[in-house]
């Protein structure tokens, strides 16, 4: 894997979406285009706003939504302390860039592709759909709790055949997961190949679908980060007897560099169980972080 680079660009602009609580707590942050060599859709990138100074040591992982001639597109919501800092950055200000990072999603053209999205999850399919050469073989469907206009699905939609879930209670949820279920039977008896990205109780159930209906599947999983290259070991996720590498299966693996896409058969959840998933036993955060 080649090495990382590092780089500064100035911001264009911020754009909102939809209001919530009286605020815009989604939003598409513009960069300058970097000069990389090139970049796949599902890898991601490290941001540092040079004004964080010594506030805020850490990076911050997210994925690279779109990537034109004149820009660089990351979407996001606000969080927690880094993403509300990332909310106040205004057109000239620098950030601190490391990437492209990690691993891609699988692009197969002539396969049909089904591609599974929970809340924030969307943002890495933007550019998987803008840059696919063949997206009449792509199927979206997405899973969300926040109202659709604060997420960029008019972006998806205008490329490929879509649907929105909205989940406003435990019964939208469960038309949400069979409606998974179903879809990712369609693919499989199709020969297809099924992309997910999502909090991890979504990816949870995805895979579980995966293993039960026998369908290639591959998983982004939203994991924190620290450094994004390697070397601090905060963002492992453990392996199984179908890792390639059989040295390491069973054990941990790092999702920045090994990941942070990975087959759903060669890595597993701390907290999984064997039962299929249901309508009953599904969190209601499903669709969202």
């Amino acid at each position: 894997m080649n090495t990382p680079a590092c780089t500064d660009l100035k911001v264009l602009d911020l754009v909102p979406f939809g209001q919530t609580g009286g605020e815009a707590r989604f939003f598409a942050l513009r960069l300058e285009r970097p000069q990389w060599a090139d970049w796949k859709p599902g890898q991601f990138v490290m941001l540092r706003p040079a004004g964080w100074a010594l506030d805020m040591l850490w990076a911050r992982p997210f994925s690279i939504c779109r990537i034109s001639a004149r820009d660089l597109v990351i979407f996001f919501r606000v969080v927690g302390r880094g993403t509300a800092r990332l909310a106040q950055l205004r057109s000239g200000d620098v950030v601190h860039v490391w990437g492209p990072l990690g691993n891609a999603f699988a692009m197969e053209p002539d396969t049909p592709t089904l591609m599974l999205a929970g809340g924030i999850g969307i943002a890495p399919f933007i550019g998987y759909a803008h840059t696919h050469p063949k997206p009449w073989n792509l199927w979206m469907d997405f899973g969300h709790r926040m109202p659709l206009g604060c997420y960029p699905f008019e972006s998806i939609n205008e490329k490929i055949m879509a649907d929105s879930h909205h989940e406003e209670g435990p019964e939208d949820l469960s038309r949400f997961i069979e409606t998974m279920g179903r879809r990712m039977r369609e693919f499989r008896d199709q020969n297809g190949l099924v992309l997910a990205c999502g909090p991890t109780p979504f990816l949870r159930t995805v895979r579980s679908f995966a293993l039960e209906y026998g369908v290639r599947t591959q998983l982004s999983l939203e994991t924190r980060m620290a450094c994004g290259v390697g070397a601090c070991l905060g963002c492992v996720c453990r392996t199984t007897e179908q890792w390639p590498d059989p040295a390491g299966a069973g054990g941990n693996v790092q999702t920045c560099t090994r990941g942070p896409v990975f087959w759903a058969e060669q890595i597993t959840f701390d907290d999984e169980t064997a039962a299929p998933p249901t309508a009953a036993d599904a969190p209601v955060q499903a669709c969202e972080r």
